[in-house]
């Protein structure tokens, strides 16, 4: 009879009979994830044109496509989010029983996995002709182990076929619906229930907390003095929510695109999707509709709004997938997106960009940008790591990226004293004098930003550092009663 430990359900073998060949599934069994959709995704990050090409090679089945993608890519098999439940379980049971690995993914990779663990005594896999999949799953474990003398591990209502023929049924992150489903076709030896995915988690994959990023375009009306324009606050707001996600979108498709070398990182491999929380197929479903829903509402604002939301989205999009990988390019194309959002912020309420802005932000960003890099590859060198995992930096960079990004941010500071002594402050200031106490702030805050990223006690994201950190927020609230008493 059955009996509970703990979250699982676990059958007593019969200790009269031969134990039979345990069969395991891989993709969502073995693995939180999708190889097919991991390798794909690989190939698009070489060259987005290879879209076209996976057309013309599903129209000839999907075994075909597996085996051509599997034929272009090196998976890195040994970041895959693995079920270790599942793992210890099979090496309990290894000893006395025949382990195999049975799978609808091409068998090229599938044999890479099985390599990787060393746990496996054979593989059966998708041989470019036959999608090894339900029904042909079944048919070809019943024709090598015998009809009901294997026990088959699955995750999904397509294994209903497959656990049909087995003799037990090993159930793992799967649903109680699917498990119920089972119960009448399988004995049910091992039940590992699916890990949840709340409303916490979709909110760190949307990255909602990167929103605060988006207040920028904010900066335009606080600094035309229209805080009081009721219109102008509106256009505002909702260009701030067609940034945000906008963004989240493309936060959902860089995760994707940048999945493997996440998984390599030691704060980027918790991601939801790295880490093989959420099904790659949601950010692919996900990312588009909220693509569509953001240029949607910004068409609300202004046409001129949306083509700055256009204009944002293909540079993330070129960032994605190929400029983050480009030395020093990487991070003008991130300050320049911080500077896009200003730009956006004047579209929203009709206004002419501020020349001095643009210039500040320009630097300040790009500062901050290199800080970025600075911290990674620092992080990098601390693990043992001569480079950053997917950038174009090594940690001999470490000394030039600090002697960069600190003389930007200090050019920042220069443009702010150019402005303060320019007709531009005099026409929005009764007393512009005034603002020059922003300027040692400034120095102050940049020179310390810099020394907590020199003794590695920065996080990886300095706007997230920036609008966290006790000092930064009272130093904001200092600037902000500056910029008022000038008024």
């Amino acid at each position: 009879m059955p009996h509970h430990v703990g979250a699982l359900l676990v059958v007593k073998n019969d200790q009269t009979t031969a134990p039979a060949a345990l069969c395991i599934d891989l993709d969502g069994t073995l693995i939180y994830s999708d190889l097919l959709i991991e390798s794909a995704l690989a190939l698009l990050q070489k060259n987005p044109l290879y879209a076209f090409a996976m057309i013309a090679w599903l129209l000839r089945g999907k075994a075909h496509l597996k085996s051509e993608i599997s034929r272009r890519v090196e998976l890195d098999v040994s970041g895959l989010p693995y079920n270790r439940d599942l793992l210890h379980w099979i090496a309990e049971h290894r000893g006395h029983r025949k382990v195999v690995l049975v799978t609808a993914s091409d068998y090229g990779l599938a044999r890479k996995v099985a390599d990787h663990l060393g746990i496996f005594h054979e593989v059966i896999a998708s041989d470019g002709m036959t999608n090894l999949s339900g029904s042909a799953k079944g048919d070809a474990l019943a024709a090598t182990f015998g009809e009901r003398e294997f026990d088959y591990a699955g995750n999904a209502t397509v294994d209903l076929k497959v656990w049909a023929r087995a003799r037990h049924a090993l159930v793992v992150n799967a649903g109680e619906r699917l498990r119920r489903r089972v119960e009448p076709v399988a004995k049910v030896a091992l039940y590992l229930p699916r890990r949840r995915s709340g409303p916490r988690v979709w909110a760190k994959a949307l990255r909602i907390h990167q929103w605060i990023k988006n207040l920028l375009i904010f900066l335009p009306v606080l600094a035309a003095h229209r805080i009081l324009d009721i219109t102008a606050i509106y256009a505002t707001v909702l260009g701030f929510i067609c940034f945000g996600v906008c963004a989240s979108s493309v936060y959902l498709l860089n995760d994707l695109l940048d999945i493997r070398s996440d998984r390599h990182h030691p704060r980027k491999r918790k991601r939801p999707f790295a880490a093989g929380i959420l099904p790659l197929q949601y950010g692919i479903i996900l990312a588009p509709l909220l693509t569509i829903a953001a240029f949607i509402g910004a068409l609300q604002v202004s046409t001129r709004f949306a083509h700055v939301l256009a204009i944002y989205y293909v540079l993330t999009l070129a960032y994605s997938f190929r400029l983050k990988q480009v030395v020093t390019l990487d991070v003008v194309v991130l300050a320049a997106l911080y500077t896009v959002r200003i730009i956006a912020g004047t579209a929203a309420i009709h206004a002419v960009p501020s020349f001095w802005l643009l210039a500040f932000s320009m630097f300040i960003f790009l500062s901050l940008a290199i800080l970025k890099r600075y911290t990674e590859l620092l992080s990098a060198r601390l693990h043992g790591k001569s480079t950053a995992s997917g950038r174009g930096y090594a940690v001999d960079d470490l000394t030039m990226l600090q002697s960069l990004g600190g003389s930007s941010g200090y050019l920042s500071v220069l443009v702010l004293a150019l402005y303060i002594n320019s007709t531009a402050s005099e026409m929005l200031y009764r007393h512009p004098s005034v603002l020059w106490m922003l300027c040692p702030v400034l120095l102050y805050w940049i020179s310390r930003a810099w020394m907590i990223a020199h003794r590695g006690l920065m996080h990886d994201d300095p706007v997230v550092f920036a609008v966290t950190d006790r000092t930064s927020q009272i130093l904001l609230v200092l600037c902000g009663i500056i910029a008022f008493g000038a008024v």
